[in-house]
């Protein structure tokens, strides 16, 4: 085994902190830009909420996947891990940013741990996927 490759520094590109910071700031443009669009088609055609929750499902699964494609192309190593770390993250910023959002609001509404563990792996998963097939 060749220690100095092990030990070899590793450029910006390859930087995890850096490339997961990319990954998720991409993450949460693609949600934005996705979100607005639903708003829109919300405000156009009177959606019901049924397919408002489908909808919103879309955009964790499609900046899941989009996220976990990004930063496995980064990586090159252990995609899948990647991918699947980029999506955890990127469930628990929501989560908390959620929690903080609705602090004074009644948070038994938020709390669910069914709906929270069923978003968690639905983030994680289509991370892990995206990195899978970059």
């Amino acid at each position: 085994m060749n220690v100095t490759n092990r030990l070899r520094p590793r450029n910006e590109k390859q930087n995890p902190a850096a490339v997961l910071g990319k990954t998720l700031f991409l993450m949460y443009l693609i949600s934005g830009i996705l979100l607005v669009f639903l708003a829109f088609f919300l405000y156009k055609f009177d959606l019901s909420e049924a397919v408002i929750k489908i909808g919103t499902i879309a955009v964790y699964i499609i900046s899941g996947f989009l996220g976990g494609s990004f930063i496995g192309k980064q990586m090159q190593e252990k995609k899948y891990i990647w991918g699947l770390i980029a999506g955890s993250v990127y469930f628990l910023l929501l989560l908390l940013l959620s929690l903080v959002a609705k602090q004074g609001m009644g948070m038994e509404l938020l709390v669910d741990p069914v709906k929270i563990l069923a978003t968690l792996i639905l983030c994680a998963v289509s991370g892990m996927a995206g990195g899978m097939l970059s």
